[in-house]
């Protein structure tokens, strides 16, 4: 078997490589600030304490979930495109820090 069969692998721009990881390390941040707000609702309601609410860890929940899902589309998408869903994961991370951390 001859290279042939072996697939061209594509270059893309290094600035959308880097801007694709960044974007994937924010994503990766928001789900686990999710899990890490789950986790703190759940003592928080088995010690009889205050936590952060039903809200906010549902908020956080859908956030998490819409930035992996325009990550993935990040990460199969052209680098034309794929700049495009990066920022919005950017965006989505800026909203999520500015409406539940900083109001």
């Amino acid at each position: 078997m001859g290279r042939a069969g072996t697939l061209r692998r594509r270059t893309e721009p290094r600035a959308v490589r880097l801007l694709r990881g960044f974007s994937g390390v924010l994503a990766g941040g928001l789900v686990a600030l999710a899990v890490a707000l789950l986790v703190a609702g759940v003592v928080a309601q088995q010690r009889a304490v205050p936590g952060p609410g039903a809200a906010s860890i549902g908020g956080h929940v859908v956030a998490a979930v819409a930035a992996v899902v325009l990550q993935r589309r990040a990460d199969r998408s052209p680098a034309a495109q794929a700049a495009g869903w990066a920022f919005a994961v950017m965006g989505l991370t800026a909203v999520v820090l500015a409406v539940l951390w900083l109001v």
